[in-house]
């Protein structure tokens, strides 16, 4: 069986889609910077009007656990109008392992 590192465990995968609009990299940023959220890596794109963005961050220095982190993205994604998905890393390769 896999040993998971302690450095490893700590990441998080972000995922947002909808309608682009103005402020949503903002918004997910602030919101992560107010909770001592590291981003480690970051890609958006835009396709005829729809925005995605997959984030990589690590959440070892916040005080906000994963559920509650992901529960109040959530809300912020449908404020906004997009979907806000996060997975820890770990589930997130062996989901897409092939």
């Amino acid at each position: 069986m896999e040993q998971i590192s302690a450095k490893q465990s700590d990441k998080t995968i972000i995922t947002v889609l909808g309608k682009d609009t103005v402020g949503i990299i903002a918004k997910v940023c602030t919101y992560l910077s107010q909770n001592n959220i590291n981003v480690l890596d970051i890609s958006q794109t835009i396709v005829q009007g729809y925005f995605h963005m997959m984030m990589i961050v690590e959440m070892k220095e916040s005080e906000v656990s994963f559920s509650r982190c992901s529960q109040e993205l959530d809300k912020i994604g449908e404020e906004i109008g997009v979907k806000i998905k996060c997975q820890k890393e770990e589930i997130f390769e062996k989901m897409h392992r092939i």
